[in-house]
């Protein structure tokens, strides 16, 4: 308790004004350095961005006395460790790191942990002084991680500490939860975050930060981030240091993705240029801004979908593409697979003329 309190204090200092910004941006850490990610969190289940319908079921089963073991899954960046870690603040208030518990891929979670650590805990008496809530919290974070034997094990641990202790398993990839486990917990699935969400946290990071950010942007960092609030968080606050003014192409050549309009050119050289020519244009425009292959053929395969051809066309080029992907992944020469797009658009430009015919 002592540490806690020591923490506290030194964190955030009561001589440092908050000098006009909204009140969560000062909570978070009381500190103006860090990575943005951990600044600004959530600190309650009020501030959490989306999926207000998860949330506010929670929160009805928490202030009802009712909180099953939860089980939340779905892509990084949406929400799920925000929200436990806001719920448990909660429950405990100042009693926080006494009554959680809270382990992740980086802890070693082998069925030794489960059988010691994580039963000596949900076992032993809480101290839960002033606290309303007192069932301790075990938090696994990527839990998708944990050895099968450590989760059969982890089931029977479930079953005998419930009267006391309440687990929230976090994961990614919810198939590789065993069914024994799946079905103890009430299961929650947290899809990437919409665009309008993501727009809207980050107008209040560039607000709470004094930030410079055009229209384009903002629109730049919500495509990038693919729903991912942590992704995004992460490309405005490299961009921010390297830029004065954050601009759609600024966000570009920080993260050395290719830029929509070097798509367009690539795609158009691809549909009209003859194979030796489009090798030369697109080999040098990767040099020239250091683009990677494997980025341009996974925009490029979206501006397929934009194109007006038959659907057999259509899926014989995805596929290929698809096989030129994976083979890039396994480390391949780029110089090869670049000529087998450019293989694949061209038997594309056939059949488009063979089927106009």
């Amino acid at each position: 308790m002592a540490e806690a309190t020591m923490e506290i204090d030194v964190d955030a200092p009561p001589s440092r004004p908050n000098k006009g910004k909204s009140p969560s941006a000062s909570v978070v850490n009381g500190v103006k350095s860090g990575p943005w990610v951990e600044k600004y969190r959530p600190q309650s289940l009020a501030d959490v961005a989306a999926h207000r319908d998860i949330v506010d079921t929670i929160d009805r089963l928490t202030n009802e006395n009712k909180l099953p073991h939860l089980l939340l899954y779905g892509p990084p960046g949406t929400g799920k460790t925000s929200t436990i870690l806001a719920l448990a603040r909660k429950l405990y208030g100042g009693q926080y790191q006494n009554m959680i518990l809270e382990l992740n891929a980086s802890d070693d979670r082998g069925i030794d942990v489960v059988r010691q650590q994580i039963q000596d805990f949900a076992g032993a008496r809480s101290l839960s002084f002033g606290v309303k809530f007192s069932v301790k919290l075990v938090l696994l974070d990527e839990a998708d991680a944990m050895t099968k034997d450590a989760q059969f094990a982890l089931r029977r641990v479930i079953e005998k500490h419930t009267k006391s202790t309440r687990f929230a398993l976090i994961c990614n990839h919810v198939n590789k939860i065993i069914p024994a486990l799946q079905s103890r917990c009430t299961r929650f699935r947290f899809a990437p975050l919409d665009a309008a969400h993501i727009k809207e946290r980050l107008q209040y990071v560039v607000a709470a930060e004094g930030l410079d950010v055009d229209e384009s942007g903002f629109a730049a960092l919500v495509r990038l981030s693919n729903g991912d609030m942590r992704k995004a968080l992460n490309i405005l606050q490299s961009t921010q240091m390297a830029y004065q003014r954050v601009t759609e192409e600024a966000v570009y050549l920080c993260t050395g993705n290719p830029m929509p309009k070097d798509i367009e050119q690539i795609a158009y050289w691809l549909l009209n240029e003859p194979f030796t020519a489009s090798f030369r244009y697109i080999s040098d425009i990767k040099m020239r801004k250091g683009l990677a292959l494997v980025d341009i053929i996974r925009e490029v395969t979206m501006f397929v979908f934009k194109i007006h051809m038959s659907s057999d066309i259509r899926i014989k080029l995805i596929n290929d593409l698809a096989d030129i992907e994976y083979r890039l992944s396994f480390g391949c020469n780029d110089k090869l697979q670049l000529g087998a797009l450019i293989s694949t658009f061209t038997n594309a430009r056939c059949a488009l003329v063979a089927a106009a015919n």
